[in-house]
């Protein structure tokens, strides 16, 4: 059990790796073969050249500015400078957002700290009930100031209830006020919008096969009969993984081929001739040595004659058309009909949805049948249910072992260096929370594979889901397991000494000494973890391998940066884990708050950095993630009403369970009223905002061509590498006529007047001619 002391050399040793991780940024950022990797952002927009093209030859890699040294911290003041509104303008509006998760932090839990501390740390420490009870349990000098050092039946747990109901007044307000404001920034975003490709086109699944015509054909027909007057065009789905694997393939041969070329080039500078060679077997380490160049060159060309292939099976196989299509429409109020409406009697048919923007599209998944995604959802449902629970045993097993007492059992020779204080605190107070770091450092590749597995179609999407899954992965096995299984192991033996009857009551002293434990989690992750995220040390390794051995022009140097995105996927998780323990452990160990807010301040600052100056966001969602960050936080306030009435009814106060159980409702129907409320802003794009934009539009530009503009946005990217192939195949699957041919007789008689070119159709009576005009 972590003491005082040991609390304070953890605080020490991870304060110290934060401000040498800012030092070193702040120092390897004014270095100007750094530039690209600290600044990739500005490079990406054209708005910074690099310093190194000009000036002495020393000075193109380290900066002799001295003065400049003398300014280094001024990247915090610059971070902070730059309003929101140009923040929104510069990053977008998921970026800015998502800083917004990190102030809402700062002003729920900076006044909940002060009021914490004024009241309950000094209702909680002038008792003696842990000094009284120190045979029974295991106790430290923090759970002093915690609600365990109360007695049993105290009047002073109405203390606790009413702080309880003034943190979640606090917090419900808070929040009501940020959904409101993001909801307004949300609306006014998407009428401010420049002209999107995804605002206009809707993503059409589940087309149902038809033996007298192709998926093209069927998709157009249906449009132009039920959305005569704002149907424009179509692209549909083709299934081109092969051959983007092909090409991912070819590209890094090309890869090897420049670096073996370049290394040839730098012998023969040094008078040294011989060509590179390698071995063709397993990863190079076996097999008959060759040509390194002739090799990649002959396998270039064979990947090159296989892409060919390939893109014309693509073009020509029917089988590679998939059963969707993205169908765009003349305005954006046509396109919200189509998105917010069911389109056919069977529900199950030509389900529409509104489409990702085309950067968004996770084209991989737009292959696979839609009738396979609810079973590969229950597949990944009951993987996930396992992964969870099974992943408890290990992570307790490895925090049992990262005790002192764990630790002794396992290696006794190291006993007598354990039991030297300083060790002992460091042991305490840092290995805990940094062995359940690492231990779930390959935790997000899986759920995001699991999520790719489901079959979203979109970036967003999936970074949504696996944060849900990450959120809960963290609920039960951070948060819960931590509790439980720490809780039960520190408290083994008094269970076996105690009588079933005070089991309860132990539990109930024993959950808030896992505060200790917490409070050494987020030093490692919160405090240290944040400050090396700045530093981006694996970022800059990349940039400088890649940049010795494969880069030959300017164009290569851009492609050698790795600005990466915000990672919404394991950023708000951990997020929310620091929510869920400072709502939790507010009013049972406020001691905690203090961490958690240098946590909230310390990252709202770095990323703020990162979202100016490095990350590329892949995608711009306009905060749809919202509702799902204020109904975890939510989450998180019903959980510490509830911990806190079991923690109270073992404290024998169960006559004040009533008060906490009509705050947990209240917390509830606030829930239910924000859904009800605001959250169709973020499902739902209203009509009214639809026409205006339009209308607008309209008004500024009149003679806008929309269509040549729509056409070929959803085209799939490897056939944009090539125009020519690009407009023949679009042309192939999108073989728009005046009027719709149709070789079903029940259709024949069917009037499809064609909007795209303004001619009208004929009356009902005169029919459709089976072919078109030219």
């Amino acid at each position: 059990m972590a003491t005082l002391a040991d609390i304070g050399v953890a605080a020490a040793i991870n304060m110290l790796s934060a401000i040498v991780f800012l030092l070193a940024f702040a120092i390897l950022r004014l270095q100007p073969f750094n530039d690209r990797v600290y600044f990739p952002k500005w490079y990406l927009k054209g708005l910074r050249s690099s310093p190194s093209k000009s000036g002495a030859f020393v000075r193109k890699f380290v900066n002799l500015d001295f003065r400049s040294y003398l300014r280094f911290l001024n990247w915090m003041p610059e971070a902070l400078k730059m309003p929101e509104p140009e923040l929104i303008e510069h990053a977008g509006l998921d970026s800015a957002v998502y800083l917004r998760i990190y102030l809402i932090g700062l002003k729920i839990f900076v006044p909940i700290g002060f009021l914490a501390w004024a009241v309950l740390v000094p209702v909680n420490y002038t008792n003696k009930t842990l000094e009284l009870q120190m045979g029974n349990v295991t106790a430290s000098d923090i759970d002093k100031l915690s609600i365990s050092n109360i007695p049993l039946e105290s009047q002073r747990f109405w203390t606790h209830i009413v702080m309880a109901y003034a943190f979640t007044f606090w917090t419900c307000y808070v929040l009501l006020k940020e959904y409101e404001k993001v909801a307004s920034m949300r609306l006014q975003f998407l009428a401010s919008e420049k002209r999107r490709a995804d605002q206009f086109t809707v993503l059409v699944r589940n087309v149902p096969p038809d033996p007298d015509e192709s998926v093209s054909e069927s998709v157009e027909h249906f449009f132009l009969v039920n959305h005569p007057d704002n149907y424009l065009t179509h692209q549909v789905v083709c299934n081109a993984n092969k051959l983007a694997k092909l090409v991912k393939k070819k590209e890094s041969k090309q890869n090897w081929l420049d670096y073996y070329q370049l290394k040839y080039s730098r012998n023969n500078a040094r008078n040294n001739a011989k060509r590179p060679v390698l071995k063709t077997g397993f990863l190079g380490l076996w097999g008959q040595k060759v040509d390194a160049i002739d090799h990649h060159i002959f396998e270039i060309e064979k990947l090159s004659k296989e892409i060919d292939e390939e893109r014309e099976r693509v073009k020509k196989d029917p089988k590679c058309i998939m059963p969707a299509a993205f169908v765009s429409f003349k305005s954006r109020w046509g396109a919200a009909v189509c998105a917010q409406t069911q389109q056919s009697r069977n529900p199950t048919l030509w389900l529409t949805e509104w489409a990702p923007e085309p950067r968004d599209v996770y084209w991989q998944n737009l292959a696979i049948p839609y009738v396979s995604l609810s079973v590969r959802r229950l597949i990944m449902a009951v993987a996930f249910f396992f992964l969870t629970f099974f992943f408890m045993i290990p992570i307790a097993s490895v925090q049992a072992l990262a005790s002192i007492e764990g630790l002794e059992k396992a290696a006794p020779f190291l006993k007598s260096l354990i039991d030297m204080k300083f060790i002992k605190s460091v042991l305490q107070g840092f290995l805990p929370g940094i062995v359940l770091k690492l231990f779930l450092i390959f935790l997000p590749t899986i759920l995001m594979i699991m999520s790719k597995f489901e079959g979203f179609t979109s970036r967003s999407s999936l970074e949504r889901r696996a944060a849900t899954r990450y959120y809960l992965f963290n609920l039960v096995n951070v948060f819960l397991g931590s509790i439980i299984a720490g809780s039960a192991l520190d408290q083994l033996n008094t269970f076996i000494k105690q009588s079933a009857n005070d089991i309860p009551i132990t539990i109930g002293v024993a959950i808030p000494m896992r505060a200790t434990f917490f409070i050494t989690y987020i030093m490692v992750d919160g405090w240290a973890g944040i400050a090396a995220e700045i530093l981006m040390l694996k970022p800059l390794i990349l940039f400088h391998l890649k940049n010795f051995f494969l880069v030959k022009t300017e164009k290569d140097r851009e492609q050698a940066m790795d600005p990466g995105s915000l990672g919404f996927n394991t950023g708000e998780p951990r997020i929310q884990l620091y929510f869920l323990l400072g709502l939790v452990y507010a009013t049972v160990t406020p001691v905690i708050l203090p961490f958690i807010i240098v946590f909230f301040g310390l990252a709202y600052v770095v990323f703020r950095h990162q979202i100016i100056n490095v990350y590329n966001q892949e995608y711009e969602s306009a905060a749809a993630f919202w509702p799902d960050v204020n109904g975890r936080i939510i989450t998180a306030l019903v959980i510490s009403q509830v911990a806190l009435i079991g923690l109270l009814s073992t404290k024998k106060a169960a006559q004040s369970t009533p008060f906490l159980i009509a705050l947990a409702v209240l917390t509830i129907w606030f829930s239910r009223f924000c859904k009800a409320r605001y959250e169709p802003a973020f499902v739902r794009y209203p009509l009214q905002e639809a026409m205006m934009k339009d209308t607008l539009e309209r008004a500024r530009e009149p003679n806008f061509n929309l269509k040549p503009y729509l056409q070929n946005a959803y085209v799939h990217p490897i056939f944009k590498e090539d125009d020519e192939d690009e407009e023949e195949f679009s042309y192939k699957l999108e073989n728009e006529s005046v009027l719709v041919p149709t070789k079903r007789q029940s259709r024949k008689n069917t009037p499809v007047p064609s909007k795209i070119s303004g001619a009208s159709s004929p009356p009902l009576r005169e029919g459709v001619p089976e072919h078109s005009e030219p």
